[in-house]
């Protein structure tokens, strides 16, 4: 029986996995893909918001050529790291079911069967995208991740959503070879958020007429050769091969609520922890990551969750020692 299960392979499972060696317990990091796999499907040229430092795990440095490293290098240190450390990772093995009995944890995976006294849930949000619930959104022209351009090359592309990654798929687009960019934003403006050196570049595109963008506006209808939008002077029709979705990601709560954990009454469906030991109202059961906030998305990442690890075994390996 193990000490303990770390669900999830991402940078803070990760981090979980470095504190559990400095205390010496047997684990297992479980990931459904590959290492760091919500990293490996963002676009392939993107540029990270953190500097190098601040996505760095268990006092390891990271290097990169700028200050703000890419996806390229991130992966890179982060495979160092499991190399390093030789952490304890399974990959390709997604979990099927945790069961909760009366001293342990019994995990099922499609490939074996494991038990353990406890359970951290690090699974982050970027496998369960937000849909635009409209006609048309199981064409394959629609999609809701975006790795590169070359498929758009072109091509009449539309991109729903104006923060961080829709607009970087909108000027990457734009400057290779998209026929023509739309951006579709049910907000009145680009979002604050984003990258403050590129928000000024998005802002030029759309009043120089390079990039159209409806704000105010929602897709109503999608079909093999249009759209159709609801703006605020009326409904239009716009000509259409492909169509990006990057309206946002969401966890999985169907894990978390089988397992028996409980939310507070807010709108963001917020899981109730210890904030000490991020233990969660079930014994043995913890949470990590971005997990931690429930629909806010943005309350957690990286590097203000990198100490969730260290507070999570502290908390382990003090029960076990009792």
């Amino acid at each position: 029986m193990k000490d303990i299960i770390i669900i999830g392979g991402g940078p803070i499972g990760m981090a979980c996995g470095l504190a559990c060696e400095k205390r010496d317990l047997d684990y297992y990091i479980i990931e459904k893909g590959v290492l760091v796999n919500s990293i490996f499907n963002y676009p392939l040229n993107m540029t990270f918001f953190s500097t190098s430092d601040r996505l760095e795990i268990g006092q390891i440095p990271f290097i990169s050529q700028q200050n703000k490293p890419t996806r390229t290098e991130a992966l890179e240190y982060y495979r160092k790291v499991a190399i390093l450390k030789n952490l304890k990772v399974k990959l390709y093995e997604e979990v099927s079911e945790i069961k909760k009995h009366k001293n342990y944890f019994n995990v099922k995976t499609l490939k074996g069967q494991y038990k353990s006294k406890n359970i951290v849930i690090a699974t982050g949000f970027y496998d369960s995208p937000y849909l635009l619930n409209v006609p048309g959104e199981t064409l394959t022209k629609v999609r809701h991740y975006y790795s590169e351009p070359h498929p758009f090359f072109g091509m009449d592309l539309i991109i729903v959503g104006g923060a961080n990654s829709a607009v970087d798929a909108a000027l990457e687009n734009y400057r290779k070879g998209a026929k023509s960019v739309t951006l579709v934003i049910r907000e009145n403006s680009i979002s604050k958020n984003v990258k403050y050196w590129v928000r000024p570049d998005i802002v030029n595109r759309i009043k120089d007429g390079e990039i159209k963008a409806y704000f105010n506006s929602n897709i109503i209808e999608i079909k093999e050769k249009e759209v159709l939008i609801k703006t605020p002077k009326g409904k239009k029709k716009i000509k259409n091969d492909f169509v990006l979705a990057m309206t946002g990601y969401k966890p999985n709560f169907n894990m978390l609520t089988s397992l028996g954990v409980t939310y507070k009454k807010d709108q963001y469906k917020t899981p109730v922890y210890n904030k000490k030991t991020m233990e969660s109202k079930v014994e043995g059961l913890y949470l990590a990551g971005v997990v931690c906030g429930g629909l806010k998305t943005n309350k957690w990442f990286i590097e203000n969750s990198r100490e969730h690890g260290r507070k999570i075994i502290d908390s382990v390996y003090k029960n076990l020692v009792k």
